[in-house]
């Protein structure tokens, strides 16, 4: 028999098939990565399980039946069925039917092609007997095919725990054709052998289901609840509260925070650092606070009843990424390259800050640019808006020692923008004003007005820039290998973006 295999669209399709009454949701949990399974992306997987589970199956090995009967005029005739083999299963209707106690997959209507060898024997004679025995092939047409489970999932300790309530095959009718033989042989297969075939037939095809039933939950449980995001990050994927269903879509949440490799979630964590500790943002800290503790999953809203799923992230996600790389040492870099490079030397700034040039005439210069807070991202209906606190330190270089000279604070305001690249979630950023004064300096006053052009120009040509490379390479949305967002389109909500996509799936090799 042919080894069964669980392979990750198995896997995907059953995440998204699990069941769980909506009347007894029990939130305790923060969830900030939600995703909702359209009709059209549950129609889309199941055709593919459908399609993956005929290659699975196919061809099947059934094991030998054999058997003696009694022939008129013949006595006892040995008659065995060998090599069977059942291929080329056609597929004419399929459905889902979710419900409290579990999601019914079914197949209906199915044929398969069944291929067999004959064989016969028996004795002739009373005193001296003689043997005679015939052999050949035989095709079956299976007709009327139906199979059907019912699957049952919750979410335990962060993963999911997959049961199995129903599972079977029944097989409506047989249509044989001996290749050879004695017609009395076809008229004993067909009266004797055609329900024993059906029983193997089903009996095999149930068999090979639960194995693969029972693989599949032993893999489930072997899920990881972070994917590497970097050497600094990794996302949170642990799943959390129950699944959500409807009549026409089926959700579910993950934590969907950033949090440092390779450590353990702590709800200080998110209660400490999340939350950005601004006046400004008192309110809508309050209502990140709230959600800790009473908010459901709320629909993910797609304009495009069409797409296949729909995947919303709250803004507390790049939260999560500003804190984390903040308090890494990420967030602050050496500038000593820029496109108008005689800027980094005193001798260009003699006119603007004629005491730099004099106490350090013609040295060279670096730009130390820190975060002094992690940068905070609103999310709404129209825009996306960056708010980033920096310190500007200008530093020079002498004798290969470098001395700070000035430090000059920028509050920079940038709106934003995310495109979906295959199943990356990357971002671009684009300056739109920033305001500026002198913390400190040690070569006197700054004309800050004379300053500013050439900030503009720094943060344009540099800092832009330098962010937008590091953005672009996106967040990685928690999909199964194999699987890839297409014709993706993203809309904004109130501290919350929405991808709302079709999928595509494309075998990978070491996925068998």
């Amino acid at each position: 028999m042919k080894p069964t295999t669980v392979t990750p669209l198995f896997f995907l399709l059953l995440l998204f098939l699990s069941s769980s009454s909506t009347s007894s949701i029990n939130v305790n949990e923060p969830s900030f990565i939600s995703s909702v399974i359209s009709t059209h992306g549950l129609n889309f997987l199941k055709d593919l399980l459908i399609s993956k589970a005929i290659s699975t199956l196919t061809p099947l090995q059934i094991p030998h039946i054999h058997q003696s009967l009694q022939i008129p005029f013949l006595g006892n005739v040995f008659v065995q069925l060998s090599n069977i083999s059942l291929h080329q299963i056609r597929v004419s209707d399929s459905y889902i039917t979710p419900g409290d106690s579990g999601v019914a997959v079914v197949v209906s209507g199915a044929t398969a092609n069944i291929s067999v060898d004959w064989y016969y024997s028996y004795s002739s004679g009373w005193y001296f007997p003689f043997q005679f025995s015939d052999q050949g092939l035989a095709s079956i047409q299976v007709n009327g095919m139906q199979v059907g489970l019912t699957l049952y999932m919750e979410i335990q300790d962060g993963r999911l725990k997959l049961s199995l309530l129903e599972c079977g095959c029944f097989v409506e009718d047989l249509s044989i054709n001996l290749d050879g033989g004695a017609s009395w042989l076809y008229q004993r297969i067909v009266d004797v052998f055609a329900e024993q075939i059906e029983s193997a037939v089903e009996e095999a095809i149930t068999k090979n289901l639960k194995e693969a039933n029972l693989k599949l939950a032993l893999y489930l449980e072997s899920l990881p609840k972070q994917i590497p995001v970097d050497d600094i990050a990794s996302l949170n994927v642990t799943l959390v509260n129950n699944i959500v269903q409807s009549d026409s879509s089926i959700g579910f949440e993950v934590n969907g925070l950033l949090i440092p490799r390779g450590q353990a979630q702590k709800h200080e964590f998110m209660k400490d650092n999340l939350l950005h500790k601004k006046d400004l943002f008192t309110r809508r800290d309050q209502r990140l606070q709230l959600k800790f503790r009473e908010e459901l999953l709320q629909p993910v809203s797609c304009r495009d009843s069409s797409k296949m799923i729909g995947i919303s992230v709250d803004e507390a996600v790049f939260h999560s990424a500003s804190n984390l790389y903040f308090e890494a040492g990420e967030l602050q870099w050496i500038v000593d390259k820029i496109p108008d490079q005689a800027l980094l030397n005193t001798a260009g700034w003699r006119f603007i800050i004629p005491r730099l040039y004099k106490q350090y005439p013609k040295d060279d210069m670096n730009l130390n640019v820190s975060f002094i807070s992690p940068p905070f991202l609103r999310i709404s209906p129209q825009s996306i808006d960056v708010t980033a606190d920096v310190d500007l330190i200008i530093d020079v270089v002498e004798g290969g020692q470098v001395i700070p000279v000035a430090c000059i604070f920028l509050e920079i305001h940038a709106s934003g923008s995310v495109e979906i690249r295959d199943n990356n979630l990357g971002g671009k950023v684009k300056l739109d004003d920033f305001n500026m004064r002198l913390k400190w300096s040690k070569i006197g006053k700054l004309r800050m007005f004379l300053i500013q052009p050439i900030v503009r120009t720094v943060i344009e040509t540099v800092f832009v820039p330098y962010a937008n490379a590091r953005l672009w390479k996106g967040l990685r949305l928690p999909m199964i290998h194999g699987f890839t967002l297409e014709n993706a389109k993203t809309n904004y909500l109130d501290s919350s973006l929405i991808v709302c996509s079709d999928v595509t799936y494309l075998e990978l090799k070491d996925q068998a």
